[in-house]
């Protein structure tokens, strides 16, 4: 298991009125984790622009912050994309924006198609700030998969260097594994009984994937496992919200076709409508 997962940070640098916030955000986030910072411009160099850039990263460089400006003209999704696979970004800091007239975030159509293509780790932000403000609560995934194990092992990393004070792991189970039509007090009673049983049986599942995360991890923090019966993505993004998580973190998905923008499930929920930061580990 990679103990130190974010080895480089990339994050557009586009002169949007979020420009310094995000940047702030991510240039925080490699003191945190000893990473490199990378900030990709999709637009021709000018000395202008990076006087601007050296500007906003100041702060960070007089504490030891490495980093570095790529500047590259093209279609957005392409430019950050190659820059990302050619500079090994780990992890790339992405912008949310709010749904006008209510308090929803969502992904824009550029961050979507960067966020379904990134052979990396996304960050999602959807409230980015110049002043820090502490991540608390961390929610992650405890979904039956290969990659579930390494995406526990980074959101307890993530809590560690973040100083979060507590994790919980949702474990999403699909309402059709009750299969039971409830229609009177004994069919209640079997779905009752049966739900108790998959929660106890993920419950247990879940334990023994935190018995391989590394014990220094693990050390101050309030740890708790909660099971929800629910479509997949969906209740796991409304769980966040409800307990105010301060960051979701999510397996990315297998595969992001036609079918799967048509009929949205898992992680394309989440992107819908942002419940709080993100983190899709890849």
């Amino acid at each position: 298991m990679n103990t130190q997962p974010f080895h480089v940070i990339g994050i557009g640098a586009g002169f949007s009125p979020n420009l310094k916030a995000n940047v702030y955000e991510a240039a925080r986030l490699c003191l945190f984790f000893n990473s490199k910072l990378i900030l990709i411009h999709v637009g021709d160099f000018s000395t202008e622009k990076q006087d601007k850039l050296e500007e906003i990263v100041a702060p960070f460089i007089k504490e030891g912050l490495s980093y570095e400006f790529v500047f590259k003209a093209g279609d957005p999704v392409k430019v950050i994309l190659t820059t990302t696979e050619q500079n090994n970004i780990d992890l790339l800091v992405l912008g949310a924006a709010q749904r006008e007239n209510i308090l929803k975030y969502y992904i824009g159509s550029i961050a979507r198609k960067i966020t379904r293509k990134a052979k990396c780790s996304i960050l999602l932000l959807i409230k980015p700030s110049v002043e820090r403000i502490p991540c608390d609560h961390i929610v992650v995934n405890g979904l039956e998969d290969a990659r579930t194990l390494q995406t526990i092992d980074a959101a307890f990393y993530v809590s560690k260097k973040l100083s979060a004070s507590r994790i919980t792991i949702v474990e999403e189970i699909k309402q059709q594994e009750v299969a039971v039509q409830v229609n009177d007090d004994k069919s209640l009673r079997e779905a009752t009984i049966k739900k108790e049983k998959i929660s106890r049986r993920e419950d247990h599942r879940v334990k023994q994937i935190i018995t391989e995360v590394p014990e220094d991890y693990k050390k101050g923090i309030s740890i708790n496992t909660q099971a929800i019966f629910g479509k997949q993505g969906y209740s796991i993004g409304h769980y966040a919200e409800v307990v105010r998580a301060d960051l979701l973190v999510m397996n990315a998905p297998t595969k992001v076709g036609f079918w799967d923008r048509l009929f949205p499930h898992d992680i394309e929920h989440i992107l819908t409508e942002l419940p709080t930061d993100v983190l899709i580990i890849q």
